[in-house]
């Protein structure tokens, strides 16, 4: 059991019967009343997602995932295939289970597969991920790392802001989770 102030964005837990993976979390409180927390949660197996407020001192049952290393192979569709990286088996996932890890997905990209009780529900990649940009506007001479920034877009789509000096063809280091740019590579 792990308490309200434990949650945070990305954990599994079981809440009546069903696995459900936190996507926001808000503590809210009160002025006179006991504090609250509101968490957006999506359904791992239906794919939906709802949003629940509970008091601030209530318990939730955390979800006991097993994680295999594995590297992404490609994508057919809507459906990713991955292999395990020990014993080379292949694995077939639906896209509704990767989630926001699809802005960062490049073949042969090392990654860990969720599973709870034997059943694939995810994937969980690095926390930064190095990504080429394929378009962006042009950077001036004089403009450097300081305020100001301007949309990239990357190798698997993804948009996100960048410093002025970023040119199209860098390669640059991105959080994953929070879709911020971090440095530039090359």
């Amino acid at each position: 059991m792990i308490d309200a102030g434990e949650l945070k964005k990305g954990i599994t837990i079981v809440l009546d019967g069903q696995l459900y993976q936190v996507l926001d979390f808000q503590h809210i409180k009160m002025g006179r009343g006991s504090a609250q927390i509101r968490i957006k949660l999506r359904d791992v197996k239906g794919g939906h997602t709802i949003e629940k407020s509970f008091q601030a001192s209530e318990k939730f049952a955390k979800a006991f995932l097993q994680k295999r290393p594995a590297q992404f192979l490609y994508n057919d569709g809507d459906i990713y295939h991955f292999m395990d990286n020990e014993t080379y088996e292949q694995f077939a996932v639906d896209k509704s289970l990767i989630g926001d890890a699809l802005n960062y997905l490049k073949e042969n990209m090392n990654l860990e597969l969720l599973t709870h009780k034997g059943v694939t529900i995810g994937v969980e990649i690095p926390l930064s991920v190095e990504l080429k940009i394929v378009e962006t506007g042009p950077g001036f001479k004089g403009n450097t790392a300081s305020a100001g920034s301007k949309p990239a877009t990357m190798e698997t789509g993804i948009t996100i802001q960048v410093p002025f000096f970023i040119n199209t063809g860098d390669i640059i280091k991105v959080d994953t989770r929070t879709g911020t740019y971090l440095e530039r590579v090359s």
